[in-house]
């Protein structure tokens, strides 16, 4: 199905994602939040393996759980919802850890399609920050980058890149590409 309201945000980890999500909230949108960083933290709490550090295939699978949880939790949404991350972000990952297509992802990546416009963040050097969820190092960060640019445009989205600039400008950016600003 295809949700034209909406709007994915991608990229590599630490490019800003988030504190646009986070601003856009405070506008009054809605949104949805990142399922790796929850996927993580509950793994981490129960004692899982299925990490990116650990079992990379569970956490893309269980990742891929949520991204669809998150996308059907939000399907009568008539408004416009932002995700920080979508379906096709699994897609990207798989390829960039090689790790093998299931069909159910590649069912999910063409049955659960976003507007067509999907906004990507750049590697951003001077605001990238390592924490206990984020292990990857920057280089990992822009390969991340160029995984999720192939991956989206595979699937025929229209990447628009979200320059480099403050919160209030990204989001300016976006809304005016939408036509919401």
């Amino acid at each position: 199905m295809y949700q034209d309201n909406f709007i994915v945000f991608t990229g590599g980890p630490g490019s800003g994602k988030t504190t646009v999500i986070n601003e856009l909230k405070k506008r009054g949108y809605l949104s949805s939040e990142e399922v790796g960083r929850r996927v993580i933290h509950t793994q981490v709490e129960q004692g899982g393996d299925a990490l990116p550090w650990a079992n990379k295939k569970s956490f893309r699978d269980l990742m891929l759980k949520a991204e669809v949880d998150s996308y059907q939790q939000n399907q009568c949404e008539v408004e416009w919802v932002f995700f920080d991350r979508g379906v096709v972000d699994i897609l990207g990952y798989s390829n960039l850890e090689s790790i093998c297509l299931s069909d159910q992802l590649l069912n999910a990546v063409s049955s659960f399609q976003y507007h067509q416009k999907a906004f990507i963040f750049p590697p951003w050097e001077s605001i990238y920050t390592n924490d206990s969820e984020r292990k990857q190092d920057f280089i990992v960060a822009v390969k991340t980058y160029k995984e999720m640019i192939s991956a989206y445009i595979q699937c025929g989205y229209e990447l628009l890149e979200v320059p480099c600039g403050t919160v209030n400008e990204r989001v300016d950016f976006i809304l005016a590409n939408l036509k919401l600003g």
